[in-house]
């Protein structure tokens, strides 16, 4: 019998507060809160998606209502409370999606359970997900228990549109922030999946789902299986992951700079006939170069260099690079490329556009060579 495959976003979705990944400013604050007993009665998590908004309401209710709490303010995982949590049988715990419950009766249902106190622990914890999707007056029929919810009652609402919540119910709320996860966090957090799940891995590659991914890591954990289960061997590398993502390989970016440096246009034009050739878009390509520009310009100088997001093996490459381009070439070329994809949409002849682009480029070490001897006589003439 075949055993029930269970994806890494649920397998290893954090348990406790210190096993959240990237949101430390806001685990910290929550177990202080539990500490020092400061418990608001409305808490409002906003944030991009997958980044572990649910989860960590899911932990806050499920530490508060803990039978024995450890020193460190995280719950005991072993107590009634706690597994009943655990097999989705508490009845402290209420969830509900606002995406498909939006009326005014699912929250006049919700608001007559409030009244009943809780029939054991401490606290009745009710979590509303994707609360940016109540009607307006399903809104307006929650906010007096919001305002004056019992002292047994929690709610914790979340969504990813924080704009989109009257004002009134955030004025009522204590609100956390969730920040997109930074590609570190979710590399490492790959990483000690794939040493649990006895994958081989390459860095570089768990590195890329993790840009990707852009900072949410469910995400990077849904990319991370699908990898997997594409190389059938339990490995994962980098050329595997580059053709499954469908993503330009950026060692086509350095082939195009170092040709564009050397002023060879034939070159420049035939690599980038094989990248249309391999089915990737006149656009996307545009959009890779603008940002590997940015990158040399960023290795330019030691203090900016640690915002380029890549290996140490890959960011070799980068200085060395940026070594023989000049700033000037650096900027002027990130220019063009940047009107090129400001108008790439209108183009009749797409290719074209880009071709033109890539022309002038290849232009650009000659024409300041000319300014520099211009210069030069000038001064000899002065």
């Amino acid at each position: 019998m075949m055993e029930n495959f269970v994806v890494s976003a649920r397998k290893y979705r954090p348990a406790d507060f210190k096993s959240v990944v990237g949101q430390e400013h806001i685990t910290t604050t929550l177990k202080n809160a539990i500490k020092n007993n400061h418990l608001a009665q409305a808490f409002l998590f906003c944030g991009p998606r997958g980044v572990g908004k649910t989860t960590c309401a899911r932990i806050l209710a499920k530490t508060i209502n803990c039978e024995n709490r450890q020193d460190d303010q995280e719950a005991c995982g072993e107590c009634e409370s706690c597994v009943s949590f655990k097999n989705n049988s508490s009845f402290n715990i209420y969830e509900l999606d606002a995406a498909s419950n939006n009326s005014v009766d699912d929250i006049r249902n919700l608001v007559d359970q409030v009244r009943y106190a809780p029939q054991k622990g401490q606290y009745k914890v009710y979590i509303i997900d994707e609360v940016h999707m109540l009607s307006n007056q399903a809104f307006n029929a929650f906010l007096k228990t919001l305002e004056e919810p019992p002292k047994y009652a929690i709610f914790i609402l979340a969504t990813t549109e924080k704009h989109k919540i009257i004002p009134t119910i955030l004025s009522r709320c204590q609100i956390f922030d969730f920040n997109r996860i930074q590609i570190d966090h979710i590399s490492n957090h790959l990483k000690y999946i794939a040493e649990k799940e006895s994958v081989d891995f390459e860095e570089e590659a768990l590195r890329l789902i993790a840009t990707k991914a852009d900072g949410a890591l469910r995400d990077a954990l849904s990319i991370f299986d699908l990898i997997v289960t594409y190389s059938a061997g339990k490995k994962v590398t980098y050329h595997e992951t580059i053709d499954n993502l469908h993503i330009l390989d950026y060692d086509y970016y350095f082939k195009v700079v170092d040709a564009l440096i050397e002023e060879d246009l034939s070159k420049v034009l035939l690599i980038f006939d094989e990248i249309l050739k391999k089915g990737f878009d006149g656009h996307n390509f545009i959009v890779g170069l603008s940002e590997h520009f940015r990158d040399l310009l960023v290795a330019k100088d030691p203090a900016t260099v640690e915002l380029i997001q890549v290996s140490e093996n890959a960011k070799q490459r980068y200085l060395q690079q940026t070594e023989a381009a000049s700033t000037s070439f650096l900027l002027s070329a990130l220019n063009i490329a940047n009107q090129c994809d400001i108008h790439y949409k209108t183009a009749k002849n797409q290719r074209l556009h880009v071709e033109l682009a890539l022309m002038k480029m290849s232009k650009l070490p000659q024409a300041f060579k000319l300014a520099n001897l211009a210069a030069e006589e000038a001064k000899k003439k002065a």
